[in-house]
């Protein structure tokens, strides 16, 4: 099939010569080979423009000598070759890299090589585990929650850039957290929410946080990237084994879990979300890195378990964002993703209670992925796609995990109204199970006001309480 549309595109009239990427197209090569028009240019794509790396002039050269023979003789490759100094000076630095002992963990690399024997599910099947779950959180139906953090105020990002520069000491820094945390806590307690989250205000972003505690990254000043609108972030750079020295959020989530009787959700960022939205290694395969990722992030729920927190959330925001295009490549990541988010919590008693939350994509097509992740609970945005995910169960897909999709859109300055979020809701519990409902926000509200969230989450909790008086009066 490939095969005949390449001869059928090669074949185009009117077109003298055609451009195809033979570093990320691992097929094209095969294809360009079996048959190319003459009287045509071939531009061939030997460097990879996507990511941070030193092009490997040897790789590009080999590549470029495997089409000599049927396409002419490749002039530039000619000229890269009479450049002695430059080639071997090329050849230096990636062998260099290639067995340093920055980039080289044996011990990393024979733990994330043990993986791969084990299905790493939890023992128990996830109806049995939030039964346990309920008898020790004694929540109500339809509870509520958000999805970690608050927002960043001005003050806030002072106080982080002062720690960061050293001008303040790190006692006032801690101090100054301490408060906003507080501050957090008791906002989601005069609300009525019932299980909190601390609201993140010593973390940057979500991935470049947990990268600055974890080995084997390495991080720009100015190198920007969009996010969406005008939202901007600095991606990482993966440049060897990982593993973590130390934990990482434990302290604050202790902190901010003393300071209420409620469930405080202990907040993660995923393997495969922090492997996405880094620059990635190019010197081994993306899932093997997001395996190393992976026992850092397993280290850390458990430090989180044995500390009390017992609901623990692990991000998984840009899963669906990896997805591969080619169809015939997608079951192969679906695999890997999902093994790498259960191991993570797999060791956990039946009592600790995992979340993990999805946005930024269409979920229908690997919604049975999805449920091979083996969460408790699922916070899914859902207000900006018109309910689009709820057709996946209008259409018979039976879920028995917890389920959250987001009541109202957090990227709008724009208040929802109490009908509004009622509408949602009773839209949810026509193909959802009220046993398994959960109430949020669609995303973070890390880039919102106060003033929007303090009315917003009101009336989101107000919704809650009302339908949970009409389904007891129902029964």
């Amino acid at each position: 099939m490939f095969q005949l549309r390449h001869l059928k595109l090669t074949s185009l009239k009117g077109v003298a010569g055609f451009g195809f990427d033979l570093v990320r197209g691992t097929k094209t090569l095969d294809l360009v080979n079996a048959g190319f028009p003459s009287g045509k240019y071939l531009f061939t794509g030997v460097v990879d423009g996507r990511n941070i790396w030193a092009n490997d002039l040897v790789v590009s050269l080999n590549t470029l000598k495997s089409l000599e023979d049927k396409l002419g003789k490749a002039g530039q490759r000619d000229q890269i070759m009479r450049d002695e100094a430059f080639f071997f000076s090329n050849a230096a630095a990636h062998s260099s890299r290639k067995f340093s002992p920055r980039v080289t963990n044996e011990n990393v690399q024979k733990a994330a090589a043990s993986l791969k024997g084990s299905d790493h599910r939890r023992a128990t099947n996830v109806s049995a585990r939030l039964d346990s779950q309920q008898r020790k959180l004694g929540l109500p139906v339809l509870p509520t929650t958000t999805i970690g953090s608050f927002p960043q105020t001005m003050d806030l990002r002072r106080v982080r850039r002062e720690f960061k520069a050293k001008k303040i000491s790190e006692d006032d820094y801690v101090k100054s957290i301490k408060e906003e945390i507080n501050k957090v806590v008791k906002l989601q307690e005069e609300l009525d929410i019932d299980v909190l989250v601390h609201g993140e205000p010593e973390r940057n972003d979500m991935v470049e946080y947990f990268g600055e505690q974890l080995s084997g990254f390495a991080f720009t000043v100015n190198g920007w990237v969009q996010s969406y609108g005008s939202r901007c972030v600095k991606p990482p750079i993966i440049y060897g084994d990982v593993s973590r020295p130390k934990a990482m959020t434990v302290f604050w989530s202790s902190m901010a879990q003393s300071m209420t009787k409620r469930p405080m959700k202990g907040m993660l960022t995923g393997p495969v979300t922090i492997l996405n939205w880094s620059f990635v290694r190019n010197d081994q395969p993306r899932s093997e890195t997001c395996y190393q990722i992976v026992l850092a992030i397993k280290d850390e729920v458990e430090d989180l378990e044995r500390a009390g927190i017992t609901v623990i959330q692990i991000d998984e925001a840009a899963l669906r964002e990896g997805l591969p295009l080619r169809k015939s490549e997608q079951a192969s990541y679906l695999e890997w993703v999902v093994h790498s988010f259960r191991i993570t919590n797999c060791s956990v008693e039946d009592t600790t209670q995992i979340h993990t939350h999805m946005c930024y994509s269409n979920f229908n097509d690997i919604i049975h992925s999805i449920i091979n992740m083996d969460a408790d609970v699922i916070t899914i945005k859902n207000s900006r796609s018109d309910e689009k995910l709820l057709s996946v169960f209008r259409e018979g897909v039976k879920y028995g995990a917890g389920i959250g999709p987001g009541v109202y859109d957090i990227h709008s300055p724009r208040i929802p109204s109490t009908e509004e979020i009622a509408d949602r809701i009773n839209k949810m519990l026509a193909v959802l199970e009220t046993n398994i409902l959960w109430v949020n926000p669609d995303c973070g509200l890390k880039t919102r006001k106060y003033t929007e969230v303090k009315p917003a989450l009101s009336n989101m909790v107000a919704v809650a309480k009302l339908l949970r008086t009409q389904l007891a009066r129902a029964k």
